[in-house]
């Protein structure tokens, strides 16, 4: 059994990377993984994944994903208004 993790951050929050290669960067909460303690920010941490041609008349490709983060790496971005 795996103990899900408490997290500070809901769906929907707007967020700043605060360490990584990303740092700075803000963006929003798109997925939560609760068993892993990970996120899915919008616009944050993209990965190349590298797609083989199935068939002769197929080309490959490289499409870019998010991937996710640590939910201790992200602290919740405060507007002031």
């Amino acid at each position: 059994m795996v103990k899900q993790q408490k997290m500070h951050v809901k769906l929907g929050d707007n967020v700043k990377v605060i360490s990584g290669f990303d740092k700075n960067k803000t963006g929003e909460v798109i997925k939560i993984y609760r068993n892993t303690g990970k996120i899915l920010v919008k616009g944050i941490n993209y990965k190349f994944k590298h797609i083989k041609p199935n068939t002769d008349n197929e080309v490959g490709e490289i499409k870019q994903i998010e991937a996710p983060i640590h939910h201790s790496n992200v602290k919740l971005n405060v507007t002031e208004s």
